[in-house]
Order: structure tokens, then sequence, then C-alpha cells
């Protein structure tokens, strides 16, 4: 099985930095790093890596992937982690950052963890039914888009964006968005989650966005709690927030967090 995972070396000598492995969100792959963070930290001394997940982006899998399930997709992260020479952070967004997290529960040696606008810890279901009572219309369009449909470029600004996206931006996402397996939404739902009391966590962030349609800044730091992590807000940021207008500041958060702990 082949793995897409995309790579920058950093510029000049990190000064002993970990390595980054990104993971992707539903319906999106690695590509979604690229846009930004992956040359940002490479800039900044960081090796960094971010896969796609078998079925989603340049990665095997796509005539089976309502068959794979969360666990399938940890695997991948798994081994994305065992090719390098270093146990990398893992830094993962939405439906990434559950997968990071049942990664790490099979997988030791992690130095951190960090979750961006993340599934909550108790799983979609209240996050649907209240954005079915509070915005029926992106409700709608995303469930079109879970059902195998497609969802128009309006649905993707509400759902993922604070602002309009420019030049192009929003072009190439539409473009490259594509369907989610239907048996990784039910493990999303509750059949799947992480068991966070099963496994020792290392160190853990927990990013929020202000502007977030999906999941609101409550739910992240409700997972931050439940997690024992720590919670920073990223004001005026989307749910994308590796693509958003504000992404340096999603960026530079996370690097000051990782800084901050001296790895």
């Amino acid at each position: 099985m082949h793995l897409e995972v995309l790579s920058r070396q950093p510029d000049e000598e990190g000064g002993g930095k970990p390595p980054l492995l990104f993971v992707h969100g539903a319906y999106v792959g690695a590509w979604c790093w690229e846009e930004h963070f992956l040359d940002w930290f490479a800039a900044r001394g960081y090796e960094a890596h971010a896969v796609s997940l078998r079925g989603h982006g340049g990665s095997s899998g796509h005539d089976r992937l309502d068959q794979l399930g969360l666990a399938d997709y940890a695997e991948d992260v798994q081994r994305a982690v065992q090719a390098l020479p270093r146990s990398p952070v893992l830094i993962g967004h939405s439906m990434g950052a559950l997968v990071a997290q049942k990664c790490v529960e099979r997988l030791g040696g992690i130095p951190a963890l960090v979750l961006a606008c993340p599934v909550p810890s108790y799983g979609l279901l209240p996050s649907s039914f209240s954005l079915a009572l509070t915005r029926p219309s992106l409700f709608a369009g995303l469930n079109s888009v879970a059902s195998g449909g497609g969802a128009s470029a309006e649905v993707l600004v509400e759902a993922l964006f604070a602002q309009p996206p420019v030049d192009g931006k929003l072009e190439r996402c539409y473009r490259r968005m594509q369907r989610e397996s239907r048996r990784a939404l039910l493990d999303m739902s509750g059949w799947g989650l992480p068991l966070p009391w099963l496994s020792r966590r290392p160190p853990t962030l927990v990013l929020g966005a202000e502007r977030d349609a999906l999941f609101s800044p409550i739910e992240a730091q409700s997972s931050a709690r439940v997690l024992g992590a720590e919670f920073r807000l990223l004001r005026d940021i989307g749910h994308a927030v590796m693509l958003d207008g504000g992404w340096e500041r999603a960026a530079q958060a996370i690097d000051d967090w990782l800084s901050a702990r001296r790895f």
C-alpha cells in the first residue's frame, strides 16, 4: 500500500528541533498542509512532513474508501512515524486530531501532540445536532458531501473559513476536496473514538478557532479538559486553520508552544 508523504527539509540546522508530522482531517489530503505550513515550519528549522491517509490525496485505497475507519488511518500515521529517523510531534486537525490520538494509543515515544479544532472527545453527534439547529443550510450541505454528493463553494467557505479566501485558494481547495469514508464518519460519531484513559499521553496542546463553524471553541476547550491538555484560542480564524487568512497566527501558536517546551 502506497502512502503519500509530503516533506520539507529545514532551510538551516534546527538546533535539535523535533520533526513534525501533520495529519489532515476529513475530505482533504496532505495537500492542505502544503499550501502554507510545510514551508513555514521548514523555514524555522523543523523537518516538516504531512501524510495523506489511505484513500486520500495521493495515497492508495480510494477504491475501498468506505471500508476504512479511524483505526486504519491510525495505522497509516504509525507507518509514517516509523519511517522517520526520530519520533515526530504529531499535529492533527479535526478528524486528524482523533487519528493522532489513536496513533498515540498504539505507539509510544511521541514527544508531543497538537490537536487543532479537534472532533470533540465525545464524538460528532452533539455538534451535528447543534449545527442542524443553528445553521441548517450548512448542515444540509455537509450532509450532501457525507452522502457522496458535492458541496457548493458557498458551503465550503462557510464551513472552513472566517473570510472568503483570495488568490485562487478557494478554487484550489474546492477542486481537491473529496468524499470521506462512511465508516470513518461512523467511528467519529462514537463507535471508534480514542480512549484517552487507556494511554499515557505526551504533552498536548489543543487549539480552538474563534470562528469555527463546525466545532466551537467551547467544544475544543472541553476536549482540552478531558485530555488534560493546554488550550489556546485562535482569534478570527475559521475551522481550516492551516488555510484561512489567519493561518500564520495558527502556525506561530504551535511554534511558540513547542519552543517553550525546549525540545
